[in-house]
């Protein structure tokens, strides 16, 4: 497997241990189509939330200490890491995004609310340490 698979699979696992930890029920995960695949499809409070999940490695300890293993970024400001992964969230992944999303619904038959989430993960491969950043309700 590629390096980047890899790191991507990483980051969908710590993904999924975080939401559920925020008290999401994960419904499904890696559905895929030819036009997209949606990463993590999670249900709370009876609202369906569609996850992106972007993952970058590298090594944080110079932006803080990171003791506790998966630790959200309101605790430990990653502003100064420079690459940030939701900005490969460019246009023409939210147009597939969105097809997806609508096949989805009509594949499973579900009528209920849902929204868009991103899960940015940053894992530190020196430390083994991740830092998950959830950004809620994105627009499409």
């Amino acid at each position: 497997m590629a390096k980047h698979n890899v790191v991507g699979a990483k980051g969908e696992m710590i993904a999924i241990k975080f939401l559920k930890r925020k008290g999401f029920n994960i419904l499904d995960t890696n559905y895929s189509r030819k036009w997209g695949e949606l990463d993590i499809v999670a249900k709370r409070e009876g609202r369906i939330h569609f996850v992106e999940v972007k993952t970058s490695s590298r090594d944080l300890r110079s932006v803080t200490c990171v003791t506790e293993g998966i630790v959200s970024r309101e605790t430990f400001g990653l502003d100064s890491v420079g690459y940030r992964p939701e900005e490969n969230m460019h246009y023409h992944k939210k147009e597939r995004l969105k097809r997806v999303i609508q096949t989805y619904l009509i594949d499973k038959r579900m009528d209920s609310e849902f929204q868009v989430d991103l899960v940015v993960v940053y894992l530190d491969d020196v430390s083994k340490k991740a830092v998950v950043d959830y950004l809620p309700n994105i627009l499409l």
